[in-house]
């Protein structure tokens, strides 16, 4: 359903839903040209499996959207092609290792950012290394901006390959009020996509891609949850957590009988 907005506090609350994200109008990456991304297998309490994508902040750590809870987490680190997963790392988290910043609202998905704590560190190498974060946020909008991921593309299918667009950011006094970044256009996430990096000028991540809502001639407004808002709580959390304990991480080569996959879109 499309939920139209006007320039009210009420109507601005509503006016954003969720979307498990997609990559729309874009191509695919050089293969691991983004050893950051991850890509998040939802494992849900109805027995569902939905996608979310993450990116990692260091070996211990996975940031994602607050929306993308669940009850445990798959997660491939090192993905380019899934049909591919060769050297792959795979990681399973239970859900208590899920930490939402502090103040997510589900309804106009404010503060939609969660840290997800690794079960095991990461092993890092050439395509697995973590993005650094944007340090404060000036006022100005970002340019030259890059968003990525695994999400439904225009023919409504969860892409394999992992996709990237330039995207725009505007003023938009929707996002304005939910103190997020927006952009505007037809180059945009989708399904499958929310949680990835918005990725800006130096190569560090600024927006953790969020919710979209529609403006009054029917075009896509997407939102991101603006990174440098909340640095001191991703340290906060960083500081409060243990190291992680004994689960392994499992490097699976991958075999004819595994080419064949069926992904459920959010």
């Amino acid at each position: 359903m499309i939920i139209y907005y006007k320039l009210t506090l009420l109507t601005l609350v509503l006016s954003f839903h969720q979307q498990g994200h997609a990559i729309i109008g874009g191509h695919e990456a050089v293969p691991h040209s983004r050893p950051y991304m991850v890509l998040l297998q939802l494992h849900k309490s109805n027995g569902h499996r939905t996608y979310c994508d993450g990116f990692l902040l260091n070996e211990d750590f996975v940031i994602t959207a607050a929306h993308c809870q669940a009850e445990s987490y798959k997660v491939f680190l090192g993905l380019h092609n899934y049909l591919d997963q060769n050297g792959v790392q795979h990681v399973n988290v239970p859900g208590r290792n899920a930490f939402l910043m502090k103040g997510y609202d589900p309804v106009d998905y404010r503060n939609d950012m969660m840290l997800l704590k690794l079960s095991t560190k990461a092993e890092l190498n050439d395509k697995v290394k973590p993005i650094a974060l944007a340090d404060c946020d000036d006022g100005s909008l970002p340019k030259a901006c890059v968003i990525s991921g695994w999400g439904t593309t225009e023919n409504g299918k969860l892409s394999d390959q992992l996709l990237e667009v330039n995207v725009t950011l505007t003023d938009n006094e929707l996002c304005v009020n939910t103190n997020k970044y927006c952009s505007e256009g037809k180059r945009r996430p989708g399904l499958g996509d929310g949680g990835g990096p918005l990725v800006c000028e130096d190569g560090k991540a600024y927006g953790v891609i969020s919710a979209s809502g529609s403006n009054p001639d029917g075009s896509t407004i997407q939102s991101y949850t603006k990174i440098p808002d909340h640095r001191d709580s991703i340290k906060e959390h960083k500081g409060k957590l243990h190291s992680p304990t004994t689960d392994r991480v499992t490097i699976i080569p991958v075999s004819k009988e595994h080419h064949i996959c069926v992904r459920d879109a959010d």
